[in-house]
């Protein structure tokens, strides 16, 4: 990849290293600059760009991170739309992250030029969760480096999966000695049966005993008679060494004990065992309480599928001082309540609005959403590219007509927002629908639904240049220099939106918070149509007829 400072007349179809103003128009970093661009350049006395000219054998930025991303994405994981070179892994399914720590630094010792950053291995996440993301440092990158990364990245396995979790029973055994209180063991019940639904499994059987030897490992063998898919032991007397009476009963029960302890704290003192195909978990006093433990860690991979051995145990010291996560941020002297656990990074909720409530005055007494083109209703066409994309929850303002509208999008899983208002302009039915959100929204796609031609690949590629990290919250498709629809915005503009009055949308905003603008640009220039007049329907039907 050339680099550097070009003159105007070598710069047509290079990319565009800062942003730039160019009279009234601002190019954006990374936007390949086309003639237009260029004379723009020059009417407004620029001479010369920072630019990068990619060479043969290099691939751009963007080709670049999705080849990576999709050469690590296993099981459980999808890529997102590449965008400014970075390319996300979203879960799913809920499960557990797993990879090879080796083979993930493999990938990285491979360039400076490809990074790939995860969540810490077996970290629990949910579906929609960010897992991880490829990042190309430059604007291109030597397709041999790729081809390096892709190959440590794809195989034999892929780098990344999510071990789904599965459904789990548990047997919990916990003894007695003179003075154990009745009401601690109900606790105890109490939170290990929360313990075990967070991921997924039930506590089926529950038996209480002396803390002695036989009784317990009679109590393991009716575990194991009952079916149950794991038996936790919680001794009334904590374990402090394999011939004490947790690790003696499993022995006595048939099972044997794989590991006792574990670089984890709370939990050191966790035993795991197994007898045929059932694991043992002895657990110490202080899984007792709700707060993050050791057990937890091991608890998951159980629950996921994923065998757990003393090797696996023994590696668990790096992050193991649970009481300085946030989980638990103070020493056991001034323990208190815990903070809430710090969620994965997820994906942010897009919801999709398409905006079906106007009266098509123009088009004179039709009403132009219901007119069919190629086989279906106009607006029926913008919905279902919103309900394709990766936006959701998809919600359709209506007003005019409301019913005829509601009729033609029965077979599309929408939701309506009614805008009695909608002979006051379009202000209004942006408001209903903005209202009609909940509140765990972080933007919302703005679908005008006189523009069928914008399909769900468009509304994808916003959604993947939306940022609020970094600084991209309004996202506009651009082509050819010319903004255009649908717009997504962040949550934080959404009051601003709602107090806009009149027959006028939130296109002055854009230029009020230029700084937060990521134009994204597109090839055809279906951002830019919509259907006003019959001449402009029957061009699109026309455009729509044709193979």
């Amino acid at each position: 990849m050339k680099f550097g400072r070009l003159p105007l007349d070598e710069a047509e179809g290079t990319i565009l290293v800062h942003s730039t103003k160019a009279g009234g128009r601002r190019l954006k970093k990374g936007s390949v600059l086309s003639a237009d661009d260029v004379a723009a350049l020059r009417s407004a006395g620029v001479a010369e760009v920072t630019a990068a000219r990619l060479e043969a054998g290099d691939i751009g930025e963007d080709a670049a991170a999705r080849r990576v991303a999709e050469a690590a994405a296993g099981p459980g994981l999808a890529p997102g739309t590449a965008f400014t070179g970075r390319c996300n892994l979203f879960a799913e399914a809920r499960g557990l992250v797993v990879f090879e720590r080796e083979r993930l630094d493999r990938c990285n010792l491979v360039d400076e030029a490809v990074t790939i950053a995860t969540l810490a291995p077996y970290d629990l996440v949910e579906p929609r969760d960010l897992v991880a993301t490829v990042k190309i440092i430059p604007l291109a990158v030597a397709e041999d480096t790729v081809t390096a990364c892709a190959a440590i990245a794809a195989g034999p396995e892929p780098l990344l999966r999510i071990a789904r979790l599965e459904p789990k029973s548990a047997g919990l055994i916990q003894t007695r000695l003179p003075g154990t209180k009745e009401r601690v063991l109900d606790k105890t019940l109490e939170t290990m049966r929360t313990r075990l639904a967070a991921l997924g499994g039930t506590l089926a059987r529950e038996v209480r005993c002396d803390h002695d030897a036989d009784a317990v490992a009679a109590a393991i063998g009716e575990a194991r008679a009952a079916g149950v898919d794991l038996v936790l032991v919680l001794g009334a007397s904590a374990t402090v060494d394999r011939r004490d009476v947790v690790p003696a009963a499993i022995d006595a029960a048939g099972g044997t004990v794989e590991h006792f302890g574990m670089p984890v704290d709370p939990g050191n003192l966790t035993l795991i065992a197994r007898a045929g195909r059932v694991p043992i978990l002895g657990l110490p006093g202080s899984a007792r309480s709700p707060r993050i433990h050791g057990v937890d860690w091991v608890l998951r991979r159980i629950c996921a599928g994923i065998p757990v051995g003393g090797r696996d145990l023994m590696l668990m010291g790096a992050g193991g001082l649970l009481k300085e996560i946030p989980q638990r941020p103070l020493p056991r002297a001034k323990a208190s309540p815990p903070a809430q656990a710090r969620p994965a990074p997820a994906r942010p909720r897009i919801a999709a609005l398409v905006l079906a409530a106007g009266r098509s005055r123009r088009m004179g007494k039709a009403n132009k959403l219901l007119s069919e083109i190629g086989g279906e209703p106009m607006v029926a066409r913008v919905v279902r590219a919103a309900v394709d994309s990766r936006a959701g929850p998809v919600v359709v303002v209506t007003g005019h007509e409301a019913d005829k509208v509601r009729a033609a999008l029965a077979r599309h899983d929408v939701a309506f927002a009614d805008n009695p208002d909608y002979a006051q302009g379009l202000s209004t039915s942006l408001a209903a629908g903005l209202a009609a959100l909940a509140a765990d929204i972080d933007g919302a796609v703005v679908c005008l639904g006189d523009m069928p031609r914008i399909d769900a690949g468009l509304i994808d590629r916003l959604i993947a240049a939306f940022a609020p990290g970094e600084g991209r919250t309004i996202c506009v498709p651009t082509h050819a220099g010319k903004r255009g629809n649908p717009v997504l915005w962040a949550r934080r503009y959404f009051a601003e939106i709602e107090a806009i009055a009149g027959d006028v949308g939130a296109r002055h905003l854009i230029g009020e918070h230029e700084d937060a603008v990521c134009e994204v640009a597109v090839e055809d220039d279906a951002a830019l149509t919509d259907i006003d007049t019959p001449a402009e329907l029957a061009t699109v039907r026309k455009s729509c007829a044709e193979p």
